[in-house]
């Protein structure tokens, strides 16, 4: 597999949103306006790739009998220096996101590339397969939410340019529902899959 092809794999075909599906909690709980889907999406790629970048150094010295628990400790590592970076520089992100920040250490995603790719293969096409998988759930998390903010609340990354109130049951639960459930049939449709 070519460099460019373990770039892009993350955009299309092993999207982790709308064809993997993968992470669901963060994409449903965190998308209720398009800055929490890229916010959150950055955030997930910031400990994607450093992770997949130490577990490919790590993975060949790891025993099998422990090799979950040291990649969930590698993951949980950069966790939590993300949430101090959060903290220090852009407090009121943290605080939008809140408890989805800790989460990113059971994040399926995460764990399931250091398992799946980046314990098998080298520190370059793993911080590759970080940088294109991160970016293709960025980009699920953000149009999830554009599509979210703009019937929820009439505004698009805050910027209201719909007068009046929006229809409430997309900025809630239900909403989040339904706009995934269209968006991976549209998604699987230009992609070819149905």
């Amino acid at each position: 597999m070519s460099k460019l092809q373990i770039l892009t794999k993350g955009l299309l075909k092993e999207n982790p949103t709308f064809v993997l599906v993968l992470g669901m909690c963060p994409t449903l709980a965190t998308t209720t306006s398009a800055m929490n889907g890229l916010e959150m999406g950055l955030a997930t790629m910031f400990v994607l790739i450093l992770s997949n970048i130490v577990i490919s150094l790590i993975a060949p010295v790891v025993p099998d009998k422990v090799h979950i628990p040291v990649y969930i400790v590698v993951i949980a590592s950069f966790v939590t220096l993300l949430q101090l970076l959060m903290q220090a520089y852009v407090p009121d992100v943290y605080e939008t996101l809140g408890l989805f920040i800790p989460l990113i250490v059971v994040n399926c995603i995460v764990l399931g590339r250091a398992e799946a790719f980046a314990s098998k293969n080298s520190v370059v096409d793993s911080a590759l397969d970080g940088i294109g998988i991160g970016i293709g759930f960025t980009l699920s998390l953000t149009v999830i939410g554009i599509v979210r903010e703009i019937l929820g609340s009439g505004s698009l990354f805050g910027w209201k340019f719909i007068a009046g109130d929006g229809i409430l049951a997309f900025v809630m639960a239900p909403g989040a529902f339904i706009v995934l459930g269209y968006l991976m049939v549209l998604f699987n449709k230009l992609a070819g899959k149905q």
